[in-house]
């Protein structure tokens, strides 16, 4: 019998809980707070009582206290033993995950007296730059709501254990950083910048005007159409390799003219060519404000 097992984790306070219902809601069975020990042991138990292919989600986080220490080891035990599993690592930033913790006055798990809840959070982040590089999925939730999430994940995991290939496109400034969850990233600086011109320079890649500009250049459409041919070339051999998610990240300067424009060209393109694609743009606005289009 096949079961896709789903071993949830990430920072507390990232929206584990949403998660798992989202998973549940989707024909999961999900365990919640389950200590690292008895990891092996719970999975062959419900690989046996539940019904052919019904798949499973398991929420492993700091809850667990010092059990927690051994969730590495433990999971080396599953992929010894054969056992397939993938991790999902959810994450948010620090300010997110500070302003959720005291919107639920909750006490982070870390948390001793005297400590802060600042150090309390770099701490556990610290603590878990190993199991996150393990993950299959890093979802930040940082700039989503729980609809959005529930959305998301309704796409990359259905109730019929099936994976679909999902390509979730970001427009980004490189003056913010690069999106840490990008398995490929483009440069589209050389584009003739839009910020520079009086009638666009508020607008963004998401109006004609501004689109209509960054088009217009040879360059632009050039570029385009040869990295869409070797996404189409590549994206085959990706899913054939097993894996069901990538990462497309297109940058400018600030992520508000140019990345957006060629973000919304390729969602466009790659959804005609028959692909499970997403696009947000992180630094549209200057992050007073965020697009996540489905």
């Amino acid at each position: 019998m096949k079961h896709e097992v789903l071993i949830i984790t990430g920072m507390s306070g990232a929206g584990k809980t949403i998660v798992a219902r989202s998973l549940e809601d989707n024909g999961y069975f999900c365990v919640d707070n389950l200590p690292p020990a008895i990891l092996g042991q719970a999975i062959a138990v419900l690989k046996t009582e539940l019904a052919e292919k019904q798949n499973i989600a398991i929420v492993i986080d700091l809850r667990a206290g010092k059990m927690f220490n051994t969730l590495e080891p433990n999971l080396k035990e599953l992929s010894n033993a054969g056992i397939d599993y993938k991790i999902v690592f959810l994450d948010a930033s620090d300010e997110v995950l500070i302003r959720r913790f005291k919107e639920t006055r909750r006490k982070h798990p870390l948390a001793t007296p005297g400590s802060s809840l600042l150090n309390d959070i770099a701490k556990e982040r610290k603590n878990l730059e190993e199991l996150r590089d393990l993950a299959k999925y890093i979802i930040d939730t940082s700039d989503h709501s729980a609809t959005e999430i529930k959305s998301y994940l309704s796409k990359l995991f259905d109730e019929t254990g099936k994976l679909p290939f999902v390509i979730q496109i970001s427009s980004f400034g490189f003056k913010y950083g690069i999106p840490l969850d990008a398995d490929l990233v483009i440069d589209v600086r050389f584009i003739p910048n839009p910020f520079y011109m009086s009638d666009l320079k508020l607008k963004t890649g998401l109006d004609s005007a501004v689109q209509k500009y960054v088009m217009q250049f040879p360059e632009t459409q050039e570029f385009v159409d040869d990295y869409l041919n070797m996404l189409l070339k590549l994206l085959p051999h990706y899913i054939q390799e097993g894996k069901s998610f990538l990462g497309l990240a297109v940058g400018c300067t600030g992520g508000q003219h140019r990345s957006v424009t060629i973000a919304e060209e390729l969602f466009k393109k790659l959804g005609i060519a028959g692909y499970a694609v997403n696009v947000q743009h992180r630094d549209m606005l200057n992050n007073q404000q965020k697009i996540l289009r489905r």
